[in-house]
């Protein structure tokens, strides 16, 4: 039987019962305590008296009354009754519950678009712009935003590593396709000197290692966040199930149950009484709540620094962006390259090869390979803010849950006879305690003994995954690329990129740096070198469709490291 039938049903029963039920002086008939009964027990219970006893042989709901209860009855009322505070309990965190565990998904989900996303894009660069290697470089562009994706749900794989592999399987790829157009050498071992030969002759400047900068700046923090919310999720799942103490129960089961046994099947207890009672069975469980307010307060803190150049929506919808520096970076020293690998690896024995062809599943196309407007659509980051402003209103939740389980529900409104254990009356007499363990030597319900070791346990992993969270907010340090003794590039930039940096938001999000040409220009290149780079690189721009490349004809730009170079008066 599900919880809203039982609850219909049981109010309809005590509807039945009401005559009668909030008298103190007796009852008269146990008749509607014996319905009540068979009916929470789903089912006849044979020996249930008719009409009230002495309850000489009961433990908890001792009366100098007749009563309606047997020994049975009571150790059956006991189980039912630490079996309503874990329902309580349950019904009372699942709104939290259900908030972290839904946001936990959908960040997962948001997150694994948007490393296919970025892995279309990247595809996408190659086969538009470099389509003789684009066959070449699907298996590294594929393996690489696997191990992002790895790495970002929890698996023991090395960022600066996967990193490094990618630019290792690039480089041999560019050194044939590009700087060595037309043939390549059929020595696997020709192209695996090579790929060992990049870390040592730096082909791609200074690219790899801000790759790896903004990789781990972005992907530690978002991997750190889902991990704690899965300890979150672990924190409710075992305060749901809290073991219920013997002293708690006997409680429990005094103040819900025992005015049964007196035929006060509506009677509700006092509400200091209900504190008492919650307060002490919840002693233990209140000590998390420091703890996890620090959880929801590191939470805040890590989220709202996950911004800027640094948020991983940005890092990975623009790592194409530092791929195609990168080829045009080698592609630009090809002939001091081409020089150093063979010193290196000697020259190669080229055999005349056929380029293979670019080659994409049109079915990937039409889920999601365009590269399109994100103005106006929700972002990772709103979505996280407005998680988190959710999430900052449960932040007393341990410490509150007592209280809010008497006032929503147990306790009876202020003014009207209540229960206070043993008999009903007009109001509690006795003091009422505070919360946590401290506050229990006085609690005249409820007897608290020791620690509990599960809540302890609780308690050291949220101190750990606050630590790990405090560790893990991104704070982007300036840095500066300088090219060539001319001083005509000099490139800055922070986690925060506005108008006065040169910087300006495109369509996908990414952030361009506009540098103004001045005297500087490599004396190797001419006006059809920097035609052909136009053609073949950054004067060429992706169109909506991911149909091919609109070229540019109204201005000479091209983009050289990251950044966006401006050439007047060249036509």
């Amino acid at each position: 039987m599900d919880a809203p039938t039982w609850r219909v049903g049981w109010r309809c029963l005590l509807l039945l019962a009401f005559v009668g039920s909030t008298r103190s002086e007796g009852v008269q008939s146990c008749e509607e305590v014996r319905k009540l009964f068979q009916w929470r027990l789903v089912g006849a219970v044979k020996g249930l008296p008719d009409s009230p006893r002495a309850g000489s042989d009961l433990q908890v709901c001792i009366s100098e009354k007749p009563t309606c209860c047997t020994r049975k009855m009571e150790e059956r009322y006991h189980i039912v009754a630490r079996e309503d505070m874990q329902q309580a309990l349950q019904t009372s965190s699942s709104t939290l519950k259900f908030l972290i565990s839904r946001n936990a998904a959908a960040f997962q989900e948001t997150l694994e678009t948007l490393i296919r996303q970025a892995e279309n894009y990247t595809s996408i660069l190659f086969c538009n712009t470099y389509r003789n290697m684009a066959l070449d470089a699907a298996a590294a562009v594929q393996e690489f935003f696997t191990d992002v994706g790895l790495y970002l749900f929890g698996a023991d794989v090395n960022p600066e590593e996967f990193v490094n592999r990618f630019f290792d399987s690039l480089f041999p790829l560019v050194y044939n396709y590009l700087i060595n157009p037309g043939v390549t050498d059929s020595s696997l071992e020709y192209s695996e000197c090579i790929r060992m030969a990049r870390r040592d002759i730096s082909p791609f400047g200074n690219i790899p290692k801000r790759v790896m900068g903004q990789m781990g700046r972005s992907l530690l923090p978002s991997r750190t966040l889902l991990q704690a919310l899965n300890l979150g999720i672990e924190v409710i799942n075992t305060t749901d199930h809290l073991h219920v103490s013997k002293e708690c129960g006997r409680a429990l089961l005094r103040m819900q149950y025992c005015p049964h046994c007196q035929g006060l099947m509506l009677s509700k207890p006092c509400m200091g009484y209900c504190l008492n009672v919650m307060r002490g069975c919840l002693a233990h469980m209140a000590e998390l709540n420091p703890h996890w307010h620090a959880y929801i307060r590191s939470l805040e803190e890590l989220s709202d620094a996950m911004h800027g150049t640094y948020d991983i929506e940005h890092v990975l919808l623009n790592f194409h962006l530092l791929v195609n520096d990168a080829v045009m970076q080698a592609h630009l020293d090809g002939q001091k390259l081409s020089e150093q690998v063979n010193k290196i690896c000697g020259r190669p024995i080229r055999t005349p090869t056929q380029s293979p062809r670019c080659s994409f599943d049109g079915s990937k196309e039409k889920h999601g390979m365009k590269i399109s407007l994100r103005n106006g659509e929700e972002t990772l980051a709103s979505r996280r803010k407005e998680f988190i402003n959710s999430l900052r209103l449960h932040r007393t939740f341990y410490g509150a849950l007592a209280d809010q389980l008497c006032v929503n529900d147990l306790a009876a409104a202020d003014g009207l006879p209540c229960w206070n254990g043993e008999d009903i009356v007009k109001s509690y007499t006795q003091p009422v305690v505070g919360n946590g363990i401290k506050a229990q030597s006085g609690n005249p319900e409820v007897k608290v003994k020791g620690t509990d070791p599960v809540i302890n346990q609780i308690i050291d992993k949220l101190k750990h995954v606050i630590q790990l969270l405090q560790g893990r907010s991104p704070k982007p340090d300036k840095w500066e690329l300088q090219m060539g003794s001319g001083g005509g590039i000099i490139e800055q930039i922070s986690g925060d990129c506005d108008d006065e940096d040169g910087c300006g938001g495109s369509g996908s999000g990414e952030v361009k740096r506009t540098l103004k040409v001045t005297d500087w220009m490599p004396e190797e290149m001419n006006l059809s070198d920097i035609k052909q780079i136009h053609q073949t690189h950054g004067g060429s721009t992706f169109d909506t469709t991911g149909a091919g490349c609109t070229a540019a004809t109204e201005s000479m730009t091209f983009t050289l490291m990251g950044a966006v170079m401006i050439l007047p008066g060249l036509w």
